[in-house]
């Protein structure tokens, strides 16, 4: 029998295997890409600026060239590396990834408008060296990506850093972020004109989201696409105040999607509502805002409405044949003529509705497209959705307006405006300081009122999971943090009662003092033993955070929320699962064996005192001989 501490060693390393936070590096599969700018910050570092100095954060001002009508997209130049190098990348907001073709790429189309990239001839280029945080290229030397797009093209390729520079126009200076060298495309990446493109969604590797983790600009950037026959436009990289009469709507992050969601209800077609149920417009992925989509794209049963309605409008329009784009059944008309300031006399207006009756006003050239091969034809831009439900709105639904991505407050703005003299326009309006939207306006909780539904969960706050593991979020508090210390539980446990939370529910993960302000980051978690938070009780819980309906004793001064992520619940191994039951068997064996290790020893004695060992030889009587 095996002596009792070394079964104490095996039973304690078998402990230590089953513990969730023990993994093997050679087995484990990659986690989720992490990739720093320049060094690893904690998990909160103070390059999170605090909002009342956001303002003061310098802009990119970028023009825009190309349009709809001749490439189908928008492009923007930039220079990469030392020296630098000219690129011209599609401006989309439904992609995380900036990249250009590599040098190495023999798998890259003919038609790219600028040089490729050779990392050996840029004297700052930093390649993203292979380790557990990323996905590693064939090679296990280097990061890699690989992009799939909506049309089913592809790129791959390796990740790096170097110095991007924007306009002359642009207030920021030249910074250092990671893109992609592309190895290999396919599918319609093959035949742009553009280099590559410029991902501007929500995600890691966005370059907005690399230049606002850096602190260099707000977390706001704005994008103005010409008209018919004009093109070209203006992109900004960081927040601008806003014009007086833009118009806003809620747009939040999905958990793991770089898109940008909005809650489409209505389509209305010369001031008549489509039949339509509004949860036509929740399938699939819901509604996205997609300036890197050309056209509009509408489920089945709303296009059908939609055609219907169309078709009842233009019945003194000859209807001719279309262009047949790969994919799409054109709808085309004949009999507007060529001057465009005459096609609201032919086509009516659209209007698209969001929630809380927002309403978004199209004229003609938010939906209409010159036929190529027609003089005076024109066809309808928005198409039936050929492959799923979802409702995507393209670039051509955002043409002379200038559109606002307000990320920080979780919002997008629309102002309709000729987009082809941005800048005077900006200045010209008179716009006040940019703030936060009307829906978190912050509030001082001494005098709020109570809620009227402490459980419905406000109609702008759209969770992508059904389930929630873990909901974390930002507090910004007006006093500071030296008087909020020393009641931290207590903000804690004061938020959990307001919530109708357990106090363990609820903690505090991280702070910055800046000033005279405090900014804080919180969590909620499931109850006791419960795996995750309903839908339901995630979005009230959200709901009652962002309409500040949770009463805070004076102490904390007021807050604004900002920035709430929901998590789905983390998937857990078998280890992690039935980690309480292996242990209890584990201290089962512990005692079973020191139990019999016990009587072991019991027994030994005992026969040492009633039959003692005796030499086999002996001249005694020979006896067994017991073994022990």
């Amino acid at each position: 029998m095996a002596r009792p501490n070394s079964m104490l060693f095996f039973i304690l390393f078998f402990m230590l295997f089953l513990h969730p936070s023990f993994s093997s590096t050679s087995t484990s599969k990659p986690r989720a890409l992490f990739l720093p700018l320049a060094r690893l910050e904690p998990e909160y570092s103070t390059s999170v600026v605090p909002r009342h100095l956001r303002s003061k954060l310098p802009i990119a001002r970028v023009p825009l060239y190309n349009d709809l009508g001749a490439r189908g997209y928008y492009t923007t130049h930039v220079t990469i590396g030392t020296p630098p190098r000219k690129y011209a990348l599609l401006v989309d907001t439904g992609s995380a990834v900036t990249f250009v073709p590599c040098s190495t790429c023999k798998k890259c189309g003919k038609l790219h408008e600028g040089p490729k990239f050779d990392p050996e001839q840029s004297t700052t280029y930093e390649p993203m060296k292979c380790d557990t945080d990323c996905t590693c290229d064939s090679n296990m030397m280097q990061c890699g990506y690989d992009r799939q797009y909506a049309d089913m093209s592809n790129s791959s390729g390796v990740l790096g850093t170097d110095i991007i520079a924007f306009s002359d126009q642009s207030e920021l200076p030249p910074q250092r972020v990671i893109f992609g060298c592309e190895n290999v495309e396919t599918g319609s990446l093959l035949r742009l004109r553009a280099d590559g493109i410029m991902g501007l969604g929500h995600g890691e590797l966005s370059i907005v989201d690399q230049l606002v983790d850096r602190g260099v600009i707000s977390d706001s950037f704005s994008l103005c696409y010409g008209g018919i026959d004009v093109g070209g436009g203006a992109m900004v990289l960081g927040g601008v105040p806003p014009p007086k009469d833009m118009i806003f709507i809620h747009s939040s992050a999905v958990y793991r999607s770089a898109v940008y969601y909005v809650q489409l209800k209505e389509i209305h077609v010369a001031g008549k509502p489509l039949s339509l149920n509004p949860s036509v417009f929740d399938g699939k992925d819901g509604t996205m805002l997609d300036s890197g989509t050309t056209f509009a794209y509408l489920p089945e049963a709303a296009f059908i409405e939609f055609k219907q309605a169309m078709m009842n409008e233009l019945h003194s329009l000859k209807k001719i044949r279309g262009p047949n784009h790969p994919g799409h059944s054109d709808i085309c008309f004949s009999g507007p003529g060529s001057d465009i300031s005459d096609l609201s006399t032919y086509f009516p207006t659209l209007d698209i509705v969001f929630e809380r009756e927002v309403k978004l006003s199209l004229s003609p050239e938010n939906y209409l497209f010159r036929h190529p091969g027609v003089h005076g034809g024109y066809c309808l831009g928005i198409y039936q959705n050929p492959k799923d439900s979802s409702t995507v709105l393209g670039g051509i639904v955002v043409r002379n307006t200038f559109v606002t991505y307000d990320r920080e407050n979780e919002k997008i703005g629309f102002w309709k405006t000729d987009c082809a003299d941005i800048w005077e326009r900006l200045n010209a309006t008179g716009a006040p300081p940019p703030g936060p939207s009307t829906l978190e306006r912050p509030k001082s909780s001494a005098s709020l009122p109570p809620a009227a539904n402490p459980t419905a969960a406000s109609p702008y706050v759209t969770l992508g999971i059904p389930r929630v593991g873990r909901i974390t979020f930002y507090m910004f508090f007006n006093v500071t943090y030296s008087i909020i210390k020393p009641h931290m539980k207590e903000l804690a446990w004061n938020i959990a009662e307001e919530l109708d939370l357990h106090a363990s529910q609820v903690r505090v993960i991280n702070y910055i003092s800046e000033g005279s302000d405090s900014l804080i980051r919180l969590a909620i978690s499931p109850a006791g033993s419960d795996e995750y938070i309903s839908n339901t009780t995630a979005r009230s819980i959200i709901s009652r955070l962002a309409e500040h309906r949770i009463h805070l004793p004076e102490i904390f001064g007021s807050y604004q929320f900002s920035k709430w992520k929901a998590d789905p619940p983390s998937k857990r191994t078998w280890r992690k699962q039935h980690y309480t039951t292996a242990a209890l068997m584990i201290i089962v064996t512990l005692l079973l064996g020191l139990l019999i290790s016990a009587t072991s020893l019991m027994w030994k004695r005992k026969w040492r005192t009633v039959v003692p060992y005796k030499p086999f030889r002996s001249a005694v009587l020979e006896q067994e001989l017991r073994r022990l």
